[in-house]
């Protein structure tokens, strides 16, 4: 009994615990807030209550697995498991603390009045300060440095890389699923199959670290894997962000400027344009992936590890 009091104060003093706790008691205050008076509407309101929803129950679940150490019964690398949970939910409440203040927040009081302004500016706050905690939570569990042998992949800046291109992706594809018209030409829907064949690499690599899954792959490495896996997707974003651009933007075959008719917020043009801006985001980001993952020795974890605390 007095060991699972101990691992409680653990998990509750310790700099990770603290952030834990910030993260529970902000994230509930957002959902109160919105419940009370602040508010939402459209599909923009509902993705940002879904991902304020979302990132607390998994808050919840992680929270009470480290106090009470049930983990250790999962097979799963759990400081790799919480490092990719942490990440996408930091992703996660900076989009939503970007589109909720601007599509619902206005200077102006609204017609309903003035307190339910001051709640949306309020849940605004709540979660960027949420943003912030789940940050300092990777920042808190983040190790290792070019050149050293790492047991956390996730925990480095090539795993945390994988996060950020795994949500990148997933903003490619709402914009691909919001009229972007990509089955007029049969290089668009190339572009599409390289976008879904890299999302699915990138989904597999970090669930196969996050299981543990990391001695051999393939009768290689894991460490030559990966960067067998990063330059391949390198060069097929390559390929795909040229061909997107030029088969949307090229006066040849689409529009280089946006239609002057064209509704805003249904307008296939703009849909185009972010898929072509977050493909070069994409190629950056797996571009970085590429030159860190060459420094790095890599050294499979036993299950579960350790928590870092």
């Amino acid at each position: 009994m007095p060991n699972k009091h101990l691992q409680a104060t653990v998990a509750l003093c310790s700099p990770l615990g603290a952030a834990r706790v910030c993260q529970l008691a902000l994230g509930c205050a957002v959902i109160a807030l919105i419940a009370h008076g602040a508010g939402y509407s459209g599909s923009h309101g509902e993705f940002c209550m879904a991902a304020w929803c979302f990132c607390f129950a998994m808050t919840v679940v992680i929270f009470f697995l480290d106090a009470t150490r049930l983990y250790s019964c999962l097979p799963i690398s759990w400081d790799n498991f919480t490092v990719t949970c942490a990440a996408f939910a930091t992703l996660m409440y900076v989009t939503a603390s970007v589109v909720y203040p601007l599509f619902f927040v206005r200077s102006e009081c609204p017609y309903e009045g003035c307190h339910i302004r001051n709640f949306r500016i309020a849940v605004t706050v709540c979660s960027i300060l949420c943003a912030v905690s789940y940050g300092a939570e990777v920042a808190t569990l983040y190790r290792a440095k070019p050149g050293q042998a790492v047991v956390g992949y996730m925990a480095t800046v090539s795993g945390l890389l994988k996060v950020v291109q795994g949500f990148v992706a997933c903003i490619i594809f709402g914009a691909l699923a919001n009229r972007s018209e990509y089955s007029r030409y049969e290089a668009t829907i190339y572009c599409v199959v390289v976008y879904s064949f890299c999302f699915a690499l990138t989904a597999v690599v970090v669930l196969m670290t996050v299981c543990g899954r990391t001695k051999t792959v393939l009768c290689m490495p894991f460490e030559r894997f990966m960067v067998v896996c990063t330059l391949l997707e390198v060069l097929l974003y390559l390929s795909a962000s040229v061909v997107w651009t030029v088969f949307c933007f090229d006066s040849k075959y689409g529009s280089p400027e946006r239609p002057y008719h064209c509704p805003r917020g249904k307008c296939p043009w703009d849909s185009k344009l972010v898929v072509a801006v977050f493909s070069f985001v994409n190629l950056i980001l797996y571009g970085a992936d590429l030159l860190y993952s060459q420094t790095m020795r890599f050294v499979s974890p036993r299950l579960p590890t350790a928590p870092r605390v």
